[in-house]
Formats: structure tokens, C-alpha cells, sequence
């Protein structure tokens, strides 16, 4: 037989666990876990934020330039090069004379849910310089690699008004042969062009030329884009909730455990009855009548 616990033993046993369990390497496991995730919820709360600034800045880009003053060409793009993202939408004014036997089709671009191509034409300004003018859209033909027609531009000297563009980048996968484009890169247009003097910074969306043609293709943009700053600040805030509630959550844990160890200490038996006297406080009728109807069943 085992030699009885003595006195001593037996208080140990009763005495009451406290707090020390949360010092246990398990539960300061626990919080580092909570703060990794309270941090990369940071992150991604911090990331949203910018975002929706980025989004501010682009509408309010647009709001300034979309229906701006048209100011010329030159002045606005001193070089060839020549062209900052603030410049985008801008209205420019240049006076030239189309070069149709340059012109250049950029493939795969879609318009109101149908395939197509943009029609790029080069504009010979006084200075010799070809700035590159997307008079618009036209649908594939009955051939996928080519438009059946597409509206002539108009002859002789001309005056554009055209909203600037950056040139594209080139997408992998993406070519064309010919005088086509995968995508609007200007460096590529001007290869195209035989290394003549083309404005690569930036290219114009048709606004309006004078004098006007009998038919044209159909404009790519004629209202300002949609200026919609999204969801970024709802998803901001939803970061950081999730954070707190990763907090709220080892709260909650670490409670739940602390009245079950101490579940013998009077004091936290007493905590416990004035717990539950509450709860009973809070029972309505219709709690009371489940109740009897359960225990009738």
C-alpha cells in the first residue's frame, strides 16, 4: 500500500492553478502566432490602403485631363521620348498630314464583346516627326487576319485633337507580322516604320480631326473612364478586424482554460455562480418554454 499524501501534499494539490499556465511554452506559442498574423494582416491592410490611394490619384488624373484644354503637341511632348504618367488623357492639338501607306493595325482588340483592331496612323507634323494617331476600332473580317475594310483617313493637312496614351508593353506570346501589332509598343511601331522619327513616349486616342471624314472607324473612348475607387477601403478595414479578432479568439482560449484549471478555487466557483445567475437573468420566456417543452418530450 502507498503511504498517504501528508498535508502539505494535499494543499498543493487543492491550491489553485492561477495564471501560470500562460507562461507554458504552448500558450506563448500561441501569442507569437497571434501577433505573426496581426502583422501580415497589417501588411495586407496597409497594401489595400495604397491601393485605394493609387485609385484616388487615377481619378482625379482623369478628372483633371480627360476634358482639359487641348494644348499643342510640341509643348506637351518636347522630344520624341518625352512623356510623364500625370500626362495621361491629355489633350493635345497637332497639325500634320496623315501617312496612309504607313498605317499599322494592332491585332486582337476587343470592342463591345467583339474581336478586332485599332487603326493606327502616322501623322506627319511640321518638324518631320511621326506621332502616332488609334483613329478607332473596326471588326474583323471575314478573314480572322485582317478587317474586310477600314476608313480611309482624310487627305491633305489635317488638325488632330487626341487624348495621350503611354506605350504599351509587350505581352509574352503576343506578335504580329506585317504592318501589325500585338500590342501598342511604340519602339515596335517604330521598327515597323523603318527607324523614321516617331514619338515613342506616348501615342494619341482620336478626339476629333478637321476637316472630318465622310466615315471613320468607330472611337474607342469617348467618355471618361469609370471612376470607381472599388472596395479597397472595405478590405482595409476587414484586415484589420481580422487581426483583433485573432486576438479576441486567444483572449477567449485563454479565459476558457483558466476557469477550467481553477474550477475548484472558491473564488472562481463564486465568479462562476454569478456567471450563470446573469445568464438566468437574461432567459426569456420563450427560453422557458423550450425548455419545458424538451423536458416533456
Amino acid at each position: 500500500m502507498s503511504a498517504p499524501e501528508t498535508p502539505d501534499v494535499e494543499r498543493a494539490a487543492a491550491a489553485p492553478a492561477g495564471w501560470r499556465f500562460a507562461f507554458s511554452k504552448r500558450w506563448l506559442g500561441y501569442l507569437a502566432f497571434a501577433i505573426a498574423f496581426a502583422i501580415a494582416c497589417g501588411f495586407l491592410s496597409n497594401w489595400q490602403l495604397a491601393r485605394s490611394k493609387e485609385a484616388a490619384a487615377a481619378n482625379a488624373l482623369i478628372a483633371a485631363n480627360f476634358d482639359s484644354r487641348p494644348v499643342p503637341l510640341a509643348e506637351e511632348l518636347p522630344s520624341l521620348t518625352a512623356y510623364s504618367p500625370k500626362q495621361e488623357w491629355t489633350r493635345v492639338t497637332v497639325t500634320g498630314t496623315y501617312e496612309t501607306d504607313k498605317e499599322i493595325l494592332a491585332r486582337n482588340r476587343p470592342f463591345n464583346g467583339s474581336p478586332g483592331f485599332e487603326v493606327l496612323t502616322p501623322l506627319r507634323t511640321a518638324d518631320g516627326a511621326l506621332f502616332i494617331v488609334d483613329r478607332g476600332w473596326v471588326p474583323t473580317g471575314s478573314s480572322t487576319d485582317a478587317p474586310d475594310s477600314v476608313p480611309a483617313a482624310p487627305s491633305g493637312t489635317v488638325t488632330v485633337i487626341a487624348r495621350l496614351k503611354a506605350s504599351e508593353p509587350a505581352i509574352p506570346g503576343r506578335s504580329a507580322t506585317g504592318m501589325q501589332v500585338g500590342t501598342i509598343q511604340l519602339s515596335v511601331v517604330k521598327q515597323k516604320l523603318d527607324g523614321a522619327d516617331v514619338y515613342t513616349g506616348a501615342y494619341g486616342l482620336l478626339d476629333s480631326q478637321t476637316p472630318a471624314p465622310a466615315s471613320a472607324p468607330a472611337p474607342t473612348v469617348t467618355d471618361p473612364p469609370t471612376q470607381d475607387e472599388g472596395l479597397h477601403w472595405s478590405y482595409m478595414i476587414q484586415w484589420i478586424i481580422f487581426a483583433l479578432i485573432g486576438f479576441f479568439g486567444l483572449g477567449y482560449a485563454l479565459i476558457t482554460e483558466y476557469r477550467k484549471r481553477n474550477e475548484h478555487d472558491p473564488a472562481e466557483q463564486a465568479r462562476a455562480a454569478e456567471r450563470a445567475r446573469r445568464r438566468a437573468q437574461k432567459r426569456t420566456d420563450a427560453d422557458v418554454e423550450d425548455e419545458l417543452l424538451d423536458a416533456s418530450r
